[in-house]
C-alpha cells in the first residue's frame, strides 16, 4: 500500500493533527518550515495491538529517508489517591524487560470509541478492584515520538471505595498475579528519584500528582477535556 501525504498537520492518512507545528512557522533564519511529505507509506508488520509503518519522508535538503513507525492504540493511567494521601501501585511482570515493575493502573485503548475517561475508569476497577467519585484529567504525554505514534493519558481518581468481591474483575495471565498496594504520595516520589519506580507511566504521574496536590489541584482539566493526540484522534 503506498499513498502520498505531508506531515505538517495530518497524518499519512489525511487526519489533521492540531498539535503539528503550523506551516507558516518560521524556521531557521526565518525561512519558511519544510513541509514532510510521505513519498511512500506500507505496512510491514501487523499484531494483535502493535503494528509498524514504513514511511519515506522528504526531508529538507531534499533527501528521502525511511521512518519506521509503531502505531500503538494508545492508553491511559490512572493516580487513584485516598482520602489519606496514599497511591495505588500494581506490581507486574513486563515481559519485554524480563521483570516485574511498580506502576499505575492502566490499560490500552483497545475498544473504539471508548472514552478514556472511561476507559480510565474500567482499568482501576479490573487492576485495583476500585471505584472513585471524582476524576480530573491530570497531563497528557507522547510516549516516545522519535519512534511510535502512542499517546497516553493519565488520570487523577479521588473519593476511592472498593468494589464488593462478588463483583471484582479476575485476571489473567500477568494480571492473575498481579499485586496491589498503597503508598504515600510523597514516599512514591521518593521512590521515582531513587529509581525504584522506573514505568515512564508511573514516573509522569506520580510527579504531576504531587505537584497537583501542591498546588490545591487547582488548574486541573476536565476527564473528558479534547484529546487531538489521541491515536486515531478518538477523542
Amino acid at each position: 500500500m503506498t499513498r502520498a501525504s505531508r506531515l505538517d498537520g495530518a497524518d499519512p492518512a489525511g487526519t489533521a493533527r492540531p498539535w503539528a507545528a503550523a506551516p507558516e512557522e518560521a524556521g531557521v533564519a526565518g525561512s519558511a518550515r519544510h513541509r514532510y511529505e510521505v513519498a511512500e507509506s506500507s505496512t510491514e508488520y501487523r499484531g494483535r495491538i502493535i503494528s509498524i509503518r514504513r514511511d519515506q519522508v522528504r526531508m529538507p535538503d531534499g533527501d528521502v529517508s525511511q521512518r519506521d513507525v509503531v502505531v500503538h492504540p494508545g492508553a491511559v493511567g490512572v493516580v487513584a489517591l485516598d482520602d489519606a494521601g496514599r497511591v495505588v501501585m500494581v506490581r507486574q511482570y513486563r515481559h519485554p524487560v524480563g521483570g516485574e515493575l511498580w506502576e499505575l493502573p492502566a490499560g490500552i485503548l483497545d475498544l473504539p470509541g471508548e472514552p478514556a475517561s472511561v476507559a480510565a475508569a474500567r482499568e482501576l476497577a479490573e487492576e485495583a478492584a476500585l471505584r472513585a467519585e471524582r476524576w480530573s484529567l491530570l497531563v497528557d504525554v507522547w510516549a516516545s515520538p522519535g519512534m511510535t505514534d502512542e499517546a497516553y493519558r493519565v488520570f487523577l481518581a479521588q473519593g476511592l471505595s472498593e468494589i464488593p468481591v462478588p463483583e471484582r474483575h479476575v485476571g489473567v495471565h500477568e494480571e492473575a498475579e498481579m499485586a496491589v498496594t498503597r503508598v504515600p504520595l510523597d514516599e512514591a516520589v521518593t521512590r521515582v528519584l531513587e529509581g525504584d519506580i522506573t514505568n515512564a507511566m508511573a514516573v509522569v504521574g506520580i510527579l504531576a500528582a504531587a505537584r497537583a496536590r501542591d498546588i490545591g489541584f487547582a488548574s486541573l482539566r476536565s476527564p473528558d477535556a479534547p484529546w487531538p493526540a489521541r491515536p486515531g484522534n478518538q477523542g
